[in-house]
């Protein structure tokens, strides 16, 4: 192969291209198309003498032996060699008269046989499909050919003619291939028309472009300014962002003016009016897309979801007779018949704990490590079994005489742990709930089968999540809520477990003495010091079960790597170390973290294991994996932890594609190369992912170019996910930064004033008098939440951050920790 190395030789001075035969697709994603495909080289004006190439970009499927012509660049790729990735492309219609007949009768024409393309051809000739293309009615004149199938030819060539122009006029407009595709998917063959009367409306409607993009369009059409449009997409755009990503409900009135103003303005030579942006946020509620209450305004789905989760707790907290179906001395001598069967005595707080479970419609459970939350919901159940003479056995039940007993969680490996630790079936919510992807099964008319629910980790679930989960609650269905609520808050927007807690409108239990303190715990210790936002003085010095080696950023891979490697000589398997960290980038990122890993956990060099390359990350078997998106009809959701078990060949399977089988705890699922997009190793991920999970050995990097990210209950959430060992490796400064950081990412939300305007007069006023241990959400000096930062960028918040500690491992052996006795 002659290939120029330094730069490649065009034979003029057009944009470089290659033009071919397609031969084969080696790989199409149908969700974002990107696509790899063989062709047949017929010309090109790059310097490129083989007879095949390998073409990348984002196209959708091409169909076999048909002529394209690609437009971009020739790269080396280190592992595959020389590619050409394409910027845009076109296809070749043919042009002589068999050509056209071959085309018009191949499978891309439905019910257009060879002799449907002769006739057509021999009436309109060579110029049959341009004729066509201009003037569909010219096909009127065909004879046999239906006004159905004639209008369908039409429309799949204009389909296919019209999607190479729109690539290449949004390519003109600055988009790249994979974001025009995306464009192009939405609005398929008015996607140039509706650009051009307004570009705003891709801000709302493709993720991805934000607001500057689209302004950047406006501004050419001549749209920019004070145009209505443009005002209307940069008060949604603020909204948005500033719920997405800080995970508020609303924003009030004044910032998001101010907001709103200042990314309007910024930059350009125009003054636009407050009165400008309220008149249009005032066609915006007209058209449902906004919603204003008492100076905030909303997203109209978290709005209604705040207002659900009211009206659907209103309705299960008013069901009565729960206080007096059992008397205290009834519910005592069962109590006291548990604790002689099982071995143990519980608590005064534990046993408050049930008993308000088992007298109220619902109640809130929570407490922080070890202070006992799954030793109650076991007495909540066996208690409940014998008082209300129902067994525990799933086998005494069937379809029409559903289970009692509903357990769930938001995650898969959260309702694994709840099924080890109660010895019943736990699911996830989303399967609780029927959810297909895009709507759920359950309803007010069709709602969830049992008798008491017990609902675990709820501090991971969102406003939206809450409002589908309330609304499927039967009227006679006790309800258990539980969760720590000093670890991380959802994901999405809303904060329902805190709110909950603070609207004094349910029932609460707070288990705070600390009961796993036999083994001596530093772990669970070390938890409640940061829960306090307090670090241990013996922070560094070596406890049986942590430990922490202080290192830089530069140094945190080599640490880790020297901890993993002892971990394995000690027994311990990939499945029982976790690495996590808060960020992907970075020599201490996910990202990189997660290849060392893989070589350590996982190499390919002792005995050869099948292992398959999708874009940079090599897949083998063996390999931890995460899931990254919900697969509700498997069973399979976003954040369950697999191991890959096997890999299929294309040439060994009768579909003919690469295959990758993965066990999700006993689940196997399958994977084609379209597919490994749902996929990411697992070694390291983020502290978010791995919420409602423990593990044997967790290693938790900390160090300062964290800092963005670093706060007490990010810290908390690790090290709690620790099971046996902890090991921390970073700065202390760093750390201690981290746990002193709170309240900064207070959300707003609305919840909480709702259930307190909602439930006036039902509240008993033991529970109004109860005092509340986070703020009322009701603002005051310094609680006014900050924007977002408009310009993306990193700023050092603390002056820690410019000065580097001490190594301090010199005479250290990691994992010295764990040597047993």
């Amino acid at each position: 192969m002659k290939v120029e190395q330094e730069s490649f030789v065009f034979t003029d001075n057009d944009k470089p291209f290659i033009k071919g035969t397609h031969l084969v697709t080696i790989f199409h994603n149908e969700q974002n198309l990107y696509s790899v495909v063989r062709i047949r080289v017929k010309d090109t004006n790059v310097s490129y003498d083989e007879k095949e190439a390998v073409i990348t970009g984002y196209f959708p499927a091409l169909h076999e032996e048909e002529i394209y012509t690609f437009y971009g660049k020739m790269k080396e790729h280190p592992r595959f060699g020389l590619q050409f990735n394409v910027d845009n492309f076109k296809r070749e219609l043919p042009e002589s008269k068999d050509g056209i007949i071959a085309y018009l009768s191949g499978s891309m024409f439905k019910g257009i046989g060879k002799k449907t393309a002769e006739l057509i051809v021999d009436k309109l000739g060579e110029k049959a499909i341009s004729k066509i293309l201009a003037n569909p009615s010219v096909l009127d004149e065909i004879p046999k050919l239906s006004g159905e199938k004639a209008k369908e030819l039409y429309d799949t060539l204009a389909a296919n003619q019209g999607l190479e122009e729109i690539m290449i006029s949004l390519s003109g407009l600055g988009f790249g291939p994979q974001l025009s595709m995306k464009i192009y998917q939405v609005y398929k063959q008015d996607t140039i028309s509706i650009i051009e009367s307004n570009p705003y409306q891709l801000v709302e409607t493709i993720e991805g472009i934000g607001f500057a993009k689209a302004d950047e369009i406006g501004q050419s059409l001549g749209l920019g300014g004070s145009h209505p449009s443009r005002i209307k997409a940069a008060i949604l755009y603020i909204l948005d962002r500033f719920c997405m990503q800080e995970g508020h409900t609303y924003l009030e009135a004044e910032p998001l003016l101010l907001a709103v103003k200042e990314l309007l303005e910024k930059n350009q030579k125009v003054e636009i009016t407050f009165d400008m942006i309220t008149e249009q946020m005032v066609q915006l509620s007209e058209e449902g897309k906004l919603i204003g209450e008492e100076k905030k305004f909303y997203i109209p789905s978290l709005y209604f979801s705040e207002k659900g989760i009211v009206t659907n707790l209103k309705r299960i907290m008013s069901q009565e007779g729960y206080e007096e179906q059992f008397p205290e001395s009834e519910f005592l001598l069962e109590l006291g018949k548990l604790e002689e069967r099982i071995g143990m005595e519980y608590a005064e707080e534990q046993k408050d704990a049930i008993f308000k479970a088992l007298h109220s419609p619902m109640l809130l459970l929570t407490g922080g490590p070890g202070t006992g939350k799954t030793t109650v919901i076991k007495g909540i159940v066996e208690l409940y079994s014998e008082l209300h003479g129902v067994s525990l056995n799933p086998k005494d039940y069937d379809k029409d005489h559903p289970y009692p007993f509903v357990l769930a969680a938001p995650t898969g490996r959260a309702a694994k742990r709840m099924k080890e630790s109660t010895g019943l079936p736990a699911v996830t919510i989303h399967r609780l709930l029927g959810w297909n992807g895009s709507d759920v099964q359950r309803s007010e008319d069709n709602p969830i089968q049992g008798r008491l629910l017990i609902v675990d980790e709820m501090s991971m679930v969102d406003i939206w999540l809450a409002n589908q989960l309330f609304k499927c609650i039967p009227n006679d269905m006790q309800v258990i809520l539980v969760g720590d609520e000093d670890q991380l808050p959802s994901v999405g927007p809303g904060q329902v477990l805190k709110d909950l807690l603070n609207s004094a409108v349910i029932p609460v239990t707070r288990l705070e003495s600390i009961f796993r303190q036999e083994d001596g715990s530093s772990i669970i210790q070390l938890a409640h010091f940061i829960k306090k936002g307090e670090l241990p003085t013996d922070i560094r010095q070596p406890k049986k079960d942590r430990s922490f080696f202080a290192c830089q950023t530069n140094q945190v891979a080599d640490v880790i790597r020297q901890v993993v490697m002892n971990a394995r000589k000690k027994g311990f398997a990939a499945r029982d170390i976790q690495v996590l960290a808060p960020m992907y980038r970075g020599s201490a990122g996910i990202d990189a973290l997660n290849v060392l890993l893989q070589e350590i956990l996982n190499d390919n060099h002792a005995r050869k294991k099948r292992e398959l390359t999708f874009g940079d990350v090599i897949y083998r078997v063996g390999d931890k994996v995460l899931q990254l998106v919900n697969q509700p009809e498997n069973g399979i959701y976003n954040g369950d932890m697999g191991e890959i078990i096997a890999i299929i060949y294309a040439k060994e399977n009768e579909d003919k594609v690469d295959q990758i089988h993965v066990s999700f705890d006993g689940i196997e699922t399958k994977y084609t190369r379209q597919e490994l997009n749902q996929l990411t190793h697992a070694y390291c991920c983020s502290i978010h992912k791995s919420q409602g999970s423990e593990f044997p050995i967790v290693i938790l990097p900390i160090v300062k170019s964290y800092h963005r990210m670093l706060r007490r209950n990010l810290i908390y959430t690790a090290i709690t996910r620790s099971k046996q060992f902890l090991i921390l490796c970073g700065e202390e400064e760093a750390m201690r930064y981290g746990v002193s950081k709170s309240g900064e990412e207070e959300r707003m939300t609305t919840l909480l004033e709702k259930l307190k305007e909602g439930f006036i007069g039902s509240i008993p006023a033991s529970e109004q008098e109860r005092p509340s241990i986070v703020s009322d959400g009701q603002g005051g000096e310094g609680d006014e939440p900050s924007l977002p930062d408009m310009n993306d960028e990193l700023t050092y918040e603390e002056r820690l951050f410019a000065t580097d500690p001490m190594i301090g491992m010199e005479n250290v052996t990691p994992y010295d920790f764990m040597t047993s006795g």
